[in-house]
């Protein structure tokens, strides 16, 4: 049985999607909650629904994470809602619709922002006081395009392999630390992410891609993602049969290169 009870839990992306879902395992599994997103009144619905599930506490700490300069702060009053934090799941994103050619640099750069940098900055400012306090566990939400290049998703993909980068060397250098870390790979999951994914002019794409329709559930995937935290898994792929894509690019780069060509980006 997943238990969580006397472990603090701060998710941000917490109001929809695999952040929402992840709340409401964590809570069922009897976890403190920090819940961060933008919609503040949202957050305020999952918290009461965790409430319900069985969590010990929720509080709701509205943040935009595209305001870089404003992350250190908003870590700092996540640590000071409970004077600790045992598990941080990375999980905000946002998606990218475009080639490379086409896609204006201002986009690249807002979603390197609130993919990359912010998760780095939110992490640099958690993990020393998660090594003083003698350990905790950082997760975060990358993709199978973390893991090879994906067509029409060159932001995105650039700072999901980023993150895979970020993350692992946390791994190397803190583990002495009793620092886990667990690096969550989802394919495509029934989420709206790609209903906010910018195109390449930065406009919004609107619409639901008919693969992230036919993907796994949020509850599936929290389900698996919550369970791999709970036994320290490095890496949890979630999804379907489009993450074979991960295995045969690990034994079959050049293959993998020639698949990637015929993915149907949308």
């Amino acid at each position: 049985m997943i238990d969580f009870h006397n472990k603090v839990v701060w998710i941000t992306g917490a109001s929809s999607g695999i952040g929402e879902a992840s709340a409401y395992r964590f809570a069922q599994a009897g976890a403190t909650l920090i819940l961060t997103a933008r919609q503040a009144d949202k957050l305020v619905q999952v918290a009461d629904r965790c409430t319900s599930l069985g969590a010990a506490a929720t509080k709701v700490l509205p943040g935009d994470l595209a305001l870089l300069d404003q992350l250190e702060s908003l870590a700092v009053q996540a640590w000071e809602c409970y004077g600790r934090i045992d598990v941080f799941y990375n999980n905000a994103g946002i998606s990218q619709r475009g080639t490379a050619v086409e896609t204006d640099l201002s986009v690249i750069r807002r979603v390197m922002d609130l993919d990359y940098y912010a998760p780095v900055i939110l992490t640099k400012a958690i993990l020393p006081r998660m090594i003083a306090q003698g350990g905790g566990h950082l997760a975060v939400t990358t993709s199978i395009a973390g893991r090879f290049g994906f067509p029409m998703r060159c932001a995105y993909s650039s700072a999901k392999h980023a993150l895979y980068g970020f993350f692992e060397t946390i791994q190397a250098e803190n583990h002495k630390d009793n620092i886990h870390v667990t690096i969550v790979c989802p394919g495509r999951v029934q989420t709206n992410i790609s209903l906010h994914a910018l195109e390449s002019d930065g406009r919004e794409h609107g619409q639901m891609d008919a693969g992230q329709a036919g993907g796994i559930t949020p509850e599936k995937a929290a389900n698996k993602i919550v369970r791999a935290i709970y036994h320290r898994r490095h890496e949890v792929l979630v999804g379907g049969k489009e993450l074979l894509m991960v295995h045969i690019k690990r034994f079959f780069p050049t293959l993998c290169a020639t698949l990637s060509r015929n993915i149907k980006a949308t």
